[in-house]
C-alpha cells in the first residue's frame, strides 16, 4: 500500500478489505450525519428561533393597492428626517410593508406588547428584510406576500435593512435601502 505521496503499488487497491477501525469510523460518521440531519429538521418545530409565517401569491399591483389603502387609512404624519409617510395601524390589524428599489415603505409606528400581522412583499425585485438590531431575516420577492405574526416586546427605533443584493448591474442605491419601525410604549 502506498502513502498519500506515492501511488499505490497494487492497482486493485480499492478491492482490499477495509480495516476494522476504518469501518468503525465510517459507521460513527454516518450515524452522526443522520443524527444531525434529524436534529436540524426537528429543531425547526421545537426551536424558538423560527418565526411562523404564511405566504400567499399576489401581484405587485394588488399589493401596491393594499399599501396605498393602508397609507390613506392610517397615515399619521410625515417623518421629519426623511419626509416619508408614518403609518400607525391599530393593534391586531394587518400592516403592510413593501420593499422597492431603494427603500422600505412606509415607516411603521407600532405599540409595544400589541400584536400585528405584518405583510411583506416586493414591488420590483427580490429583497432581504432584516430587522436590526433584532435577528429577524426574510427574503421578500415580488409576486409573494409573506405574513408574520409580530408582537414587539421592546420600545425604540428599529431599522429595516435590505440583506440581499438587489438590483444586479443597477445596484447603485442598494446600500441606502433602509426603512424604519418605531415601537412606542
Amino acid at each position: 500500500m502506498g502513502t498519500s505521496y506515492t501511488p499505490p503499488t497494487n492497482p486493485d487497491w480499492w478491492r482490499e478489505p477495509i480495516e476494522r477501525t476504518e469501518i468503525t469510523w465510517i459507521v460513527l460518521s454516518f450515524a452522526w450525519c443522520l443524527f444531525m440531519f434529524g436534529w436540524m429538521v426537528s429543531w425547526h418545530w421545537i426551536g424558538n428561533q423560527n418565526m411562523r409565517n404564511e405566504a400567499y401569491k399576489t401581484t405587485p399591483e394588488v399589493y401596491g393597492k393594499k399599501l396605498a389603502d393602508q397609507l390613506a387609512k392610517y397615515s399619521v404624519r410625515k417623518d421629519v428626517a426623511t419626509g416619508e409617510d408614518v403609518v400607525a395601524p391599530p393593534p391586531g390589524s394587518d400592516v403592510y410593508l413593501a420593499g422597492m428599489q431603494w427603500q422600505w415603505r412606509p415607516i411603521l409606528e407600532l405599540q409595544k406588547g400589541k400584536s400585528y400581522r405584518l405583510h411583506l412583499s416586493s414591488l420590483d425585485v427580490g429583497h432581504g428584510f432584516s430587522l436590526q438590531p433584532e435577528n429577524i431575516n426574510f427574503q421578500v420577492y415580488p409576486g409573494y406576500e409573506q405574513v408574520l405574526n409580530l408582537t414587539p416586546n421592546k420600545s425604540g427605533q428599529f431599522s429595516v435593512v435590505c440583506g440581499e443584493y438587489c438590483g444586479g448591474v443597477n445596484a447603485m442605491g442598494h446600500h441606502t435601502m433602509l426603512g424604519r419601525i418605531y415601537v412606542k410604549e
